[in-house]
């Protein structure tokens, strides 16, 4: 089954296929169910992920302003990836998709 998010833009299931796609790059909208310990604590249902350009750039300005961010060391079909939390907890992805400043 496809799952389909606002707009009615199919979710990408898993790597081959395609997320949606904007001028300045592609756009995904991916729920997990309520019970994912994906984000790294079960209280937390949601996550916002931003698109970047050069992954270690922007890890590099937020490390000098103090900020805690954790490089994932693999690299995926779909990009790099590193994470870092709002003030609350949060957890905030940043993604560098594949073929961007590699």
């Amino acid at each position: 089954m496809v799952q389909r998010s606002p707009r009615n833009f199919p979710d990408p299931t898993d790597y081959p296929q395609s997320p949606w796609q904007q001028d300045s790059g592609p756009t995904a909208f991916a729920p997990f169910p309520e019970n994912s310990d994906y984000f790294g604590d079960t209280s937390k249902v949601w996550m916002l992920k931003l698109r970047v350009s050069n992954l270690g750039a922007m890890v590099a300005q937020l490390t000098a302003a103090g900020i805690t961010v954790q490089v994932d060391p693999e690299r995926y079909p779909n990009g790099c990836f590193a994470r870092l939390h709002d003030p609350e907890g949060n957890p905030i992805e940043l993604w560098q998709p594949v073929g961007h400043n590699e």
